[in-house]
């Protein structure tokens, strides 16, 4: 065992190549990227990271610099359990969710890099080992793309390899949605899978209609119909909308999970290992998951999500986009016929480009 010696954060801001745009989230011009590095004291490092779809990076920042840092100076880098309960419950009061789950979560990534590597593993394998190959689908932020465009994006991404697709609904009139959706599967073969992801937009009875609207065009899911906040209503869109139901991406505990798994609510859980609390949580939501004969799915970061669903035997699909992060990573994430391949480098096996990302420091 080695000791922690230093925490290094970094905050930076990611520049889109193009403005995206969803149903809640507005135009998103930018992402917020924070790292942490994690030094023992042999030398050995191990690196984290989350992201913001443009805000509070700043306060993500804070809470690794002035908080994590002193509240880890000194301990055992391998006790991942104990240092991610110690984290929680110093930090509890002020902070059970939003910045501070997003802190700890880049923190706990990092601890698990460090450990995998001192084993000379890549973390799929570390972490237990099923299957280096996972099933990997596009996920477009598409929403206010002109059909041609988003015809043509699709194309793109068949060409990239893949062999599944998300694509965005929640415009104004579900009419549209409804018209897009049908031309995509009218693009796609009948049985291409195709998910739809609203980002939160409806109440419950608005997404129960539009389930119910979506139905003849055979969908892997619809994914955040409305908020993470209500697992009842989620479970009665589930019940009566007719669709499977994705989400969890803005869930930041292990026990929310719970809430919506044994509640019956949804049909894929899709942590986010960079803010439900890091790998730790999302190794357990992802048992929780298959104690209920469900499958899991992911959000974002999937340079590591592919190491975790990697890990487990009741993985679907891995979630792919890199939020223009792949120019800052030595090996982007290899997809070959729909299938995303974990590396065999130890650790999760990024490595940043640190002088190119002091350019974007915020």
């Amino acid at each position: 065992m080695a000791a922690i010696q230093s925490i290094e954060p970094g905050f930076y801001r990611i520049p889109l190549p193009v403005v995206l745009t969803d149903s809640t989230h507005g135009e998103m011009s930018a992402f917020e990227l924070n790292t942490v590095r994690v030094r023992d004291r042999e030398g050995a490092e191990g690196v984290g990271y989350t992201y913001t779809v443009g805000r509070n990076g700043g306060a993500i920042d804070a809470v690794l610099r002035r908080e994590l840092a002193e509240i880890m100076a000194g301990e055992q880098a391998d006790e991942i359990e104990r240092l991610w309960l110690k984290a929680w419950w110093a930090l509890h009061y002020g902070g059970r969710g939003g910045p501070t789950v997003l802190a700890i979560s880049a923190f706990d990534m990092a601890l698990w890099d460090l450990k995998a590597r001192r084993a000379g593993l890549p973390l799929w394998n570390f972490l237990g080992g099923f299957d280096p190959k996972v099933p990997c689908y596009a996920g477009g932020i598409d929403l206010d793309l002109p059909l041609d465009d988003l015809l043509k994006q699709t194309d793109g991404n068949l060409e990239k390899g893949f062999r599944a697709i998300k694509m965005k609904v929640g415009r104004k009139k579900l009419s549209e949605d409804v018209a897009r959706v049908k031309a995509m599967r009218g693009h796609l073969r009948a049985d291409f899978p195709l998910m739809v992801d609203a980002n939160m937009k409806w109440g419950v009875d608005e997404a129960i209609r539009a389930a119910r609207a979506l139905q003849p065009f055979d969908l892997t899911w619809l994914e955040e119909p409305t908020i993470p906040d209500d697992p009842a209503g989620h479970a009665r869109i589930l019940r009566e909308g007719g669709l499977p139901i994705a989400t969890g991406e803005n869930m930041r505990t292990l026990w929310e999970f719970k809430l919506f798994i044994a509640g019956g609510a949804v049909s894929f859980p899709e942590p986010d290992v960079t803010n439900c609390g890091g790998v730790t949580p999302f190794m357990k939501i992802a048992r929780l998951a298959e104690a209920f004969n469900l499958p899991v799915t992911s959000h974002g970061a999937h340079d590591v999500t592919v190491h975790l669903l990697a890990a487990c035997p009741n993985r679907s699909y891995l979630e792919a986009h890199g939020f223009g992060l792949d120019r800052y990573i030595a090996e982007p994430l290899r997809i070959e016929e729909g299938v995303a391949l974990a590396p065999d480098r130890p650790g999760h096996g990024i490595e940043f480009d640190w002088a190119g990302l002091a350019k974007v420091a915020a």
